[in-house]
């Protein structure tokens, strides 16, 4: 779901070559979501093999991951861990909110909707454990490091940027900046066209950069201050006050400074915010990781790909041949250089 500060954030427009021969580290459920999303027929359904077997998040990954290494880009995944106790009423939320798209799914079908059929079908998105480990298997045959997080996987991609062992993390969500990424990027390898959701109106999609200080410095608060902005707008870890947005929520806390004033003085009830601060502040992160990249396994992929799973031999074969011929400049680059 993440923090509402769309309106609020100072982004720029981000040239994919800024970040050839630097490390990002992904959120890799967030990735993988929009490709169990997006990657789905007319009627809404998975794309699946020969064999019936759920292909759309391993097609792509394995796209998107080729294209990000083949532009220079050091990638690195990190998946999500354990989910702080908080984020249970987001998660049972978002179980109900998929129950009802299913409904309204198969409604949609029978009455021959397909457009109404396929956005429906998208809400519904759900990673299985058997999707999370064929994409670690991937990306382990890609050459790709990736961890587990101990709770957030967008908080340990920040702490690894705030670092500096990484340039910068990459998510579709706000909250990396919560966190204190220094640097976030956003539609990395997703420019194009996107459907706005119940409306027949398509946005533009651009990569973005946005700066956690530039963005501090614009809107004249702290980075706890914007914490605690969330916490009044709402996050996955509490539910907010109602009728505050963001921009109410940047008066309030440019007014009177923090939570505890404003809850005295508004008499707005704000439960649990120490603990939701804890969560964003002194977030659980691993310090034991190492982000090296590894050996491309050719072989390895077209087996797993075209053998096990029947991808087209041809579409694998070419990309990975861009792939090698990258590998191999990028190596020849670090050896001229060492000379």
């Amino acid at each position: 779901m993440g923090i509402k500060l769309t309106d609020l954030v100072v982004k720029r427009p981000l040239m994919e070559r800024e970040l050839s021969s630097r490390a990002v580290a992904f959120d890799a459920y967030n990735m993988l979501y929009q490709f169990v999303s997006s990657i789905r027929t007319p009627e809404g359904y998975l794309l699946t093999n020969d064999d019936g077997m759920v292909i759309s998040h391993l097609k792509g990954l394995f796209s998107r991951t080729c294209k990000l290494i083949a532009d220079g880009v050091d990638t690195v995944f990190i998946f999500d861990g354990i989910p702080h106790e908080l984020k249970k009423g987001t998660l049972d939320l978002r179980r109900e909110r998929k129950e009802k798209a299913q409904r309204q799914w198969e409604e949609a079908l029978e009455r021959g909707d397909l457009e109404t059929a396929r956005t429906k079908a998208m809400q519904t998105s759900r990673l299985t454990a058997e999707m999370v480990d064929q994409s670690k298997r991937l990306l382990d045959l890609l050459g790709v490091p990736h961890m587990v997080a101990p709770s957030d996987g967008e908080a340990q991609a920040s702490y690894m940027c705030s670092k500096g062992d990484v340039y910068a993390a990459s998510s579709h969500d706000f909250d990396s900046l919560l966190f204190g990424c220094p640097l976030l990027v956003r539609n990395i390898g997703s420019t194009g066209k996107r459907k706005l959701p119940g409306r027949k109106a398509w946005v533009s999609v651009e990569p973005e950069m946005i700066s956690l200080d530039d963005t501090l410095s614009t809107l004249e608060i702290t980075r706890e201050q914007l914490v605690d902005m969330a916490i009044m707008i709402g996050t996955d870890f509490n539910e907010g006050v109602k009728g505050i947005g963001p921009k109410k929520a940047l008066k309030l806390i440019k007014e009177f400074g923090n939570i505890e004033i404003i809850s005295k003085g508004s008499r707005i009830p704000l439960l649990e915010y120490d603990e939701v601060r804890k969560i964003f502040l002194q977030p659980n992160v691993n310090n034991d990781y190492d982000i090296r990249q590894g050996k491309l396994d050719m072989n390895g992929v077209k087996e797993f790909l075209i053998e096990e799973l029947s991808f087209g031999e041809k579409g694998v074969e070419k990309t990975l041949e861009t792939l090698k011929s990258r590998r191999e400049q990028t190596s020849q680059s670090s050896l001229d250089s060492f000379f």
